[in-house]
């Protein structure tokens, strides 16, 4: 992928295509997204987004790689309190849907067993370290701290985009998302709590 462009200009372009391709890929997956819609809606040309990014694989990449830092970032794992996390998670996926979505994409399309990408150390290695330091202090139950993890994400997912059974809005009612929140706390809680 090119280094992003230095004009203001340039700036506001690059932004518009990662924000309207964004959309496109979560709708419509990799093998589904087309590049005329995105440099359509995103004002631009074929030229600058090839230029930017190289090529819908690479444009794909830069979304969902960007999604993997977004997680990671506003919703950072707390090991003491994996129940507060999995709340924040499932607020996230509210805010965020597409996040989920570019996932489900990427695993449909790529990589439909094992990690979901090659260096996931990079976004995993701080999180199991927590879990297995909270682990090592007696806070939360042992296992592998990956299945650990993984299993708190799944249920904060439980109405997510990847739901087989039911996806939640933030247009749906505060009330019934507190509901959700509240009961999630309490299920992750009792499901890391130690023995």
């Amino acid at each position: 992928m090119a280094d992003q462009p230095l004009t203001s200009r340039g700036a506001a372009t690059y932004q518009r295509i990662l924000d309207v391709a964004t959309q496109e890929f979560a709708q419509h997956g990799i093998a589904g997204a087309r590049i005329e819609r995105i440099v359509s809606a995103a004002r631009t040309n074929k030229a600058q987004l090839y230029t930017y990014f190289g090529n819908k694989e690479k444009l794909f990449d830069a979304i969902f790689f960007a999604s993997l830092e977004r997680i990671t970032n506003v919703v950072p794992i707390d090991a003491d309190d994996l129940a507060d996390w999995a709340v924040r998670l499932y607020d996230e996926y509210l805010r965020r849907p597409d996040l989920i979505r570019l996932a489900t994409w990427a695993r449909l399309e790529r990589r439909p067993v094992g990690h979901l990408v090659e260096n996931h150390d990079h976004y995993d290695d701080r999180k199991l370290r927590a879990v297995a330091e909270a682990q090592a202090a007696g806070r939360v139950r042992q296992g592998d701290p990956f299945d650990v993890m993984a299993m708190v994400i799944a249920m904060s997912m439980a109405w997510s985009p990847v739901s087989n059974v039911y996806a939640a809005t933030a247009q749906e009612s505060p009330d019934l998302h507190e509901q959700r929140r509240a009961l999630l706390h309490d299920c992750v809680r009792r499901a890391v709590a130690v023995d």
